[in-house]
């Protein structure tokens, strides 16, 4: 996709965090103050901003977020930094130092919520503990986001997001038999993670806005156990029936047919068939009926137990014809499959267009880039897209200059590196 046409280049004008007049976004009015740095926690902030939320970013004067060096980036540009903050307003702030710390403390009865992932203990070695910041602010919802709580023998651990997927069972389940554990090209548990932190902050609201006048609420929130939370039936299943459920490559060892098949011109295609309906349509478009009736396949329970058998001929089918030809019969069945794509193919699927899942950011040095849309939809907002993220204090006049701070004390907490 082009870096930027002369449109693109106008919208790049607008100033941040600028919404369509289609109506406010679900949480418009809520401001949120986001100190984390790197991926997981500033997920959630981004995606509180998607919804209408004012976010303010703070960083370190120097620019030192780990993220702004994490590829994808060029010699010139953190193109990660631009998408991941995007829509957000940039100030700096060194909150370790005595007039940096006063500066927070004054920022703070601002804004609803404060997003941090620090390691435990971390603000409160730096003189901001909970009772600091809720003396500034006490309605303040804080939201914590690290590896393992705030509480426990690995609070005190640092934590990625490799680690979280590890330690959770996430990773146990990627892979094969053969190939070992794996983990994915990826950084899912930090994504996860920001899920679930974006979830906590919109329920936070929601009590707020249900009962005013509640005192902050503090929210230890651990990408481990995010994680883990995905992986709902597995301790029954381990306690009921004492099974470890293990990796399986691209199978599912509860539902059968569930797999990836190459076709005879090298395409990986994902097909689920796993109700007892969709397996007679795979069997009908495969042209062999006879399978979905057949004894030991006419059940899911059966199809599970027979998988080697079932998958070697699925297998065989589709190595059998092109993709374009399987994709035609499963179609025409209603089989539901799909090639696997790459960020190539979404770019110019048909579907993903027409829903315009890829929207341009307005970006200052760029002119614009492209990122996710805005996800779910809300009837009644439609926001504009969201500038990138901020440069390092690109906003530090605006937001400070509202604190009553004159540009001289700016300019000499600038050359002090306070801000």
């Amino acid at each position: 996709m082009p870096n930027a046409s002369p449109d693109h280049a106008a919208t790049a004008a607008k100033p941040c965090n600028t919404h369509t007049d289609a109506g406010a976004g679900p949480l418009a009015g809520v401001r949120i103050l986001d100190m984390a740095t790197v991926v997981a926690a500033p997920f959630s902030a981004t995606l509180c901003g998607d919804m209408g939320a004012d976010v303010v970013k703070l960083e370190l004067p120097d620019g030192s977020d780990p993220l702004r060096s994490l590829e994808p980036v060029t010699d010139a540009h953190a193109l990660y930094w631009k998408v991941t903050n995007r829509g957000k307003r940039g100030i700096s702030l060194d909150v370790r130092t005595p007039r940096g710390k006063e500066i927070f403390l004054k920022l703070l009865p601002q804004f609803d919520v404060l997003v941090e992932n620090f390691r435990t203990g971390t603000l409160a070695r730096w003189g901001l503990d909970i009772e600091t910041l809720r003396a500034a602010n006490p309605g303040l919802v804080v939201l914590r986001l690290t590896g393992f709580g705030q509480t426990g023998p690995y609070a005190q651990r640092p934590g990625f997001a490799r680690i979280f997927e590890a330690m959770s069972g996430f990773t146990n389940l990627a892979g094969s038999p053969e190939s070992g554990p794996m983990h994915m090209n990826y950084p899912v548990g930090d994504m996860v993670a920001g899920l679930f932190g974006a979830f906590a902050i919109a329920t936070a609201v929601a009590e707020r806005r249900a009962r005013p006048g509640l005192p902050g609420r503090e929210i230890d929130l651990a990408a481990t156990e995010a994680l883990f939370r995905l992986l709902e039936p597995l301790a029954v299943e381990y306690e009921q029936l004492g099974r470890v459920r293990q990796r399986a490559g691209n199978r599912t060892t509860y539902a059968a047919p569930s797999n990836m098949y190459r076709t005879s011109d090298d395409v990986w295609v994902s097909v689920v068939a796993s109700s007892d309906a969709t397996f007679r349509r795979l069997a009908e478009a495969m042209a062999a009926p006879q399978l979905a009736h057949a004894a030991d396949y006419a059940t899911n329970a059966g199809r599970v137990r027979n998988l080697d058998a079932l998958d070697a001929q699925i297998a065989a089918w589709f190595a059998g014809r092109s993709y374009a030809d399987a994709a035609s019969a499963l179609d025409a069945c209603q089989v539901p499959f799909s090639k696997v794509f790459s960020i190539a193919d979404i770019v110019e699927d048909p579907q993903m267009r027409a829903r315009e899942a890829i929207v341009r950011l307005p970006d200052a040095e760029l002119g614009s880039v492209p990122a996710p849309c805005v996800v779910p939809r809300f009837s009644g907002y439609a926001p504009a897209a969201p500038r990138c993220g901020p440069a390092v204090g690109e906003h530090n006049a605006l937001v400070y200059g509202a604190l009553g701070l004159e540009a001289s004390e700016l300019r000499a907490l600038r050359e002090a590196g306070v801000i």
